[in-house]
């Protein structure tokens, strides 16, 4: 949700040198079931601009006209909606309204947290119930736990009946793609509608630019000697596709003391048992942890042919794997689907 976040408060950013107003929306809660979880947030920007969504789009309207009041009296509420009867969902959700106008200092801090790939934490304070005006409000906290409240009005007061809703956000999802072919630029584009950071490392015998990798972050020539392990982490997910045997083996030796959360190579299964074997030659003292991190071939058995489908297919195993789930149809599963 980390990226959701960033667009939310770059549009923010816009409205207000524009001299817009705007209010921010908060799933703090939720009874049953519905198409997202607490802690998404959309912008609702005085001149009648939606960024982000709350749900599959069958509330944004409803909550825009809601906010109505929030915009005129600059007072937060709560609002609540019975989704079993209204939305088609299975639950009642319960949405922080409150102005947003977070300082100069707020937006610095929190695009420093970004760019250091640091974590930071939200809390927004609220009752479970509808149409209540009161003392509600977020925070945002470092990981100094220096405080900034989304709107300078709001200050936090003990109170037995206000319930806090905590969320930590984590360093946004980077993909590192290693390879400047065709399949790369695919891989590259469709994880950049994901969200995701996504760096490109391209031979230095074929250097590219960023333009060549629509959504890309950053893309540079390097060799695996070369190659910077700066901001790998546990965040990262780590795709080789050079379709150069000897470099993508270079490159293993080279990350095999980080420890990222995905790591993926094209190729055959023939292939893997022969860059397995050779790991062990080259460097004898590899550990079994490392070489079961490696997916080989990458991706989902999804029948994917394309280089589009190949890229979906990687880009769901990096889902199903950071998220610690096994891979079935969601025809087969019974109850709720997040938990």
């Amino acid at each position: 949700m980390t990226h959701e976040f960033i667009t939310i408060l770059d549009q923010t950013r816009q409205d207000m040198e524009r001299g817009i107003q705007n209010v921010i929306a908060t799933v703090v809660a939720l009874d049953g079931s519905s198409y997202r979880q607490p802690g998404v947030r959309m912008l609702l920007s005085e001149n009648g601009q939606i960024t982000g969504t709350v749900s599959g789009g069958c509330v944004e309207k409803e909550v825009q006209r809601r906010a109505a009041s929030v915009f005129r009296d600059q007072k937060p509420k709560i609002i609540a909606y019975d989704g079993r009867y209204r939305l088609g969902c299975e639950g009642i959700l319960y949405i922080l309204l409150e102005p947003f106008s977070p300082s100069a200092e707020f937006i610095q801090r929190f695009y420093n947290h970004v760019n250091e790939r640091k974590k930071f934490t939200i809390k927004s304070y609220y009752q479970k119930n509808d149409e209540i005006y009161g003392n509600f409000g977020s925070i945002f906290y470092t990981e100094t736990d220096a405080i900034f409240p989304f709107s300078a009005d709001f200050h936090p007061k003990p109170d037995s009946g206000i319930l806090i809703f905590e969320q930590e956000m984590k360093s946004l999802f980077k993909l590192l793609v290693i390879g400047g072919e065709h399949d790369a630029v695919k891989l590259c584009s469709m994880a950049a509608l994901l969200g995701w950071q996504v760096d490109v490392i391209t031979s230095i015998k074929d250097p590219k630019k960023q333009q060549d990798f629509p959504g890309s972050h950053a893309v540079s020539a390097e060799t695996p000697e070369n190659l910077s392990l700066d901001n790998l982490d546990v965040q990262t997910a780590v795709v080789l596709m050079t379709h150069n045997y000897a470099q993508d083996l270079k490159f293993l030796l080279r990350l095999q003391h980080i420890d990222v959360a995905y790591l993926g190579l094209l190729g055959s299964s023939n292939r893997r048992e022969q860059l397995q074997n050779d790991l062990f030659e080259y460097a004898p003292e590899i550990t079994l942890s490392f070489l079961e991190k490696i997916y080989s071939p990458a991706g989902l058995n999804l029948g994917a042919i394309t280089p589009e489908e190949i890229a979906l297919s990687i880009l769901s195993e990096i889902v199903a794997v950071t998220r610690d789930k096994t891979p079935h149809s969601l025809k087969e599963t019974t109850g709720q689907i997040h938990f």
